[in-house]
């Protein structure tokens, strides 16, 4: 007897050749709304009619189907270009949101061929092994391919054959084994599994990661008589739990027998197959492959993850760590990446990651500077999935956003109604992390900072509980989420009343301050502080550029009158002679697109510093050309505030430095920053904690005033006392040496 104890499935097997090319589809879709698992798509006959190519089937299927898992078999890796099929399949896996599966075949009489392939496909997956691909095969050749892109989950490969070394290598390399027809006998099914498992073994492999996979080409007859349960369905129920067979396809373009078989036949198998598991005492369970195993971090108890949080978990060992494991610009290596899909989910994974001894962090887009969302050996809580954009109310503009949505898809969602939110300048950042520390954005000074607009915050705090913050409701919370809400739990939907915002205007001026550097830095902040509060202005800079220094300016004027934005941009581009200008008028989602949502690559750990003014003096401009010139940064960026983020009073939210004009920002590498920076600081009123990485106890003095600061104690105490979201710019729950309460 042989029962691997996989979960069951039930599925369809089609052919991409039909006179039909949509039945595949409709067959699909049947498959779908029956409860099936998988729909695999064959390679047809040479001369058989209709699409003779079953990725393009299964792309058509994907695009019409959301839940159930898509294969194709019997693509025959002679045929293509190992690298780029590769690419291929992985592509597909992540339009079709991870549900892609590939059965492959070598040539008859040439294993050595097949092992090339999957050995060239599984390392251009590897997206997170540093260096390109190389390969040198009799039949595979890669001169240095770049890597990835990587599936969307670890992407099973099934085998076909029954040939001795068609076994060994299901064996050695496969994810399952596609049964051949005409294998229906437990005894040859129990040599066949002999082996693979042997091989499997041999390979240092558990023989229950290859799952195996039969297909009918008939659909059974449960009519029977006598009472008892008709032959075929116990025939079928053999074949599971003493033939070791964990998935039945049915190979069929009949509409109605595709029905029956979900609707009747696969009720009737799992039933009565679950009855002779349960008196067998059968352990059911899904199997992580072995070289996942093998890349696992100690610390982690990953065979305990909650099962609602199993299928979209990625841990060191998948294809697709390579896009989570690091941020926008910080390297990083967790050991394992959770990406809950509710806030349920998010409670649940916030509940079991408690119980580990390992690091926690919390990501939403992954764009933070001071905000970690990565680490080493620890675990990240992805807010990804969470992206939904909703209008609560037209009249009062109120909306409602999930921490994973980006703010390009923001302004993309919002364009239609003539409204928008004022964010950072990054379409891909994620609203979560930037609507808890402040937001200063395109459209700050006129319509004050993203926490401004923020009307309501639903959290999951450190205990578990999903509490809604407000004005009205848990107003001592929802004063600290204004600021420094990743201190105090995990936001899962904001609600924002959004301005009226039609199109705008955006100057992009570059100038030559080669000459004066710090007059230039004065010029224009007298002229940004004398603009109305409709101009919000950026100004950026690097080091020379053969001996010249270029400083770029990047100015909204919101307003979708021509002449005014002439006017407002008039007196910032008098500042400094000009050697490139782009005047456009567009709206606000083309300034700040998202862009395609793909992972980051961030590497090492970065310097930020950040400063926040009250205006432009000629002290602060020397410093910062003493700074630009003596190489110091390499990304010196000023952001203008003023105008409406004024308007709030300093003690109505933890952003407390309303009087700054300015926020400053300088990126580089420590030991050239810190001595330059260190004479600038006498010059700010404070610091926007979004920007600095520095982690000393002084910058969290800095990043709030002494009352404020005493608040988010208090808050810390009573929302977070064991002190969980601490990954952060942490506010720990007593100042250093402050005696318990």
């Amino acid at each position: 007897m042989t029962d691997y104890g996989h979960p069951l499935e039930f599925g369809l097997a089609l052919e991409a050749g039909t006179e039909d090319p949509h039945a595949p589809v409709r067959l699909a879709r049947l498959a779908e709304e029956a409860g099936l698992d998988l729909v695999t798509v064959g390679n047809p006959e040479a001369d058989a009619g209709g699409p003779a190519e079953p990725w393009t089937v299964l792309g058509w299927i994907a695009g019409r189907t959301s839940r159930i898992r898509l294969a194709a078999t019997g693509v025959r890796t002679a045929d293509h270009n190992a690298a780029v099929l590769a690419r291929a399949i992985a592509s597909l896996d992540l339009l079709g949101g991870g549900r892609v599966e590939a059965g492959l075949t070598g040539e008859d009489a040439d294993d050595s061929e097949l092992v090339e392939a999957l050995t060239i496909i599984r390392g251009m997956w590897d997206a997170g092994r540093p260096g390109r691909l190389h390969a040198d095969g009799s039949r595979h050749r890669v001169a240095g391919a770049e890597r990835g892109p990587a599936p969307a989950h670890h992407l099973p490969i099934h085998l076909s054959g029954d040939s001795p070394e068609q076994l060994d290598l299901v064996g050695r390399h496969a994810d399952g084994w596609l049964v051949p027809a005409g294998i229906m006998s437990l005894d040859r099914l129990t040599g066949a599994h002999e082996a693979i498992d042997t091989a499997a073994i041999a390979a240092g492999r558990d023989p229950r990661e290859v799952r195996r996979i039969l297909t009918l080409t008939d659909v059974p007859d449960l009519t029977g008589r006598g009472g008892g349960p008709h032959p075929r369905v116990a025939d079928l129920v053999a074949l599971i739990v003493d033939g070791g067979v964990a998935t039945i396809l049915l190979a069929t373009g009949d509409v109605a027998g595709a029905e029956r078989f979900a609707r009747v036949v696969v009720p009737a198998v799992r039933a009565a197959a679950a009855t002779r598991r349960t008196r067998a005492g059968t352990r059911v369970s899904s199997v992580v492959p072995t070289r996942v195993r093998r890349r696992r971090r100690e610390g982690i108890d990953y065979d305990a993850v909650p099962t609602a949080l199993r299928a979209d978990a990625v841990e060191p060992g998948d294809a697709g760590y390579g896009a989570v494991r690091s941020n926008y610009v910080r390297g990083g290596a967790p050991g394992l990446v959770l990406r809950p899909r509710s806030a349920g989910e998010v409670a649940l994974a916030l509940e079991w990651a408690r119980t580990q001894p390992v690091d926690l962090g919390v990501r939403s887009g992954g764009h933070g500077f001071s905000g970690r969302s990565t680490n080493d050996g620890g675990i990240v809580i992805d807010l990804g999935h969470l992206r939904s954009i909703d209008v609560l109310d037209e009249r009062t503009r109120l909306v409602r956003i999930e921490p994973g949505a980006r703010w390009g898809d923001v302004a993309a969602a919002l364009r239609p109604h003539g409204w928008a939110l004022s964010s950072g300048d990054s379409g891909g950042v994620g609203v979560g992390g930037l609507a808890t520390a402040g937001g200063i954005g395109f459209l700050s000074r006129a319509h004050g900072l993203t926490i401004d607009r923020l009307r309501a915050v639903e959290v999951i705090l450190a205990d578990g509980s999903r509490v809604r913050a407000s004005e009205s409701e848990k107003a001592d919370l929802f004063f600290g989420m204004r600021g420094a809400g990743f201190n105090f739990g995990i936001a899962v939907a904001f609600e924002f009343e959004v301005a009226e915002v039609g199109e705008i205007g955006f100057g992009r001026l570059v100038f030559d301050v080669t000459a004066d550097i710090a007059g230039f830095l004065q010029r224009w902040g007298a002229a940004v502080e004398a603009s109305p509060r409709e101009v919000t202005s950026f100004l950026l800079m690097g080091g020379s550029r053969d001996g010249r220094f270029l400083a770029q300016t990047m100015t909204v004027v919101d307003s979708d009158d021509p002449d005014t934005i002439v006017s407002r941009l008039q007196p910032l581009a008098a500042v400094a002679p000009m050697v490139d200008r782009q005047v456009a008028l567009l709206p606000y989602d083309a300034l700040v697109s998202a862009g395609p949502r793909t992972g980051h690559a961030g590497s090492g750990e970065p310097a930020a510093r950040s400063g926040l003014l009250t205006r432009v003096s000629a002290d602060f401009a020397r410093d910062a050309e003493l700074l630009l010139r003596g190489g110091g940064t390499y990304f010196f960026q000023i952001r203008a505030l003023g105008g409406a983020t004024t308007d709030v009073a300093p003690h109505e939210t933890a952003f407390a430095h309303r009087s700054a004009q300015f926020s400053v920002l300088a990126m580089g590498t420590p030991s050239r920053l810190d001595p330059l920076w260190e004479p600038m600081r006498s010059h700010f009123v404070g610091l926007y904690l979004s920007f600095e990485t520095d982690r000393s106890p002084e910058r969290l003095a800095e990043a709030f005033p002494p009352a404020t600061l005493a608040r988010l104690r208090d808050l810390k105490r009573r929302y977070d006392p064991e002190n969980v979201f601490r990954d952060n710019f942490n506010i720990e729950p007593r100042a250093p040496g402050e005696p318990p309460r």
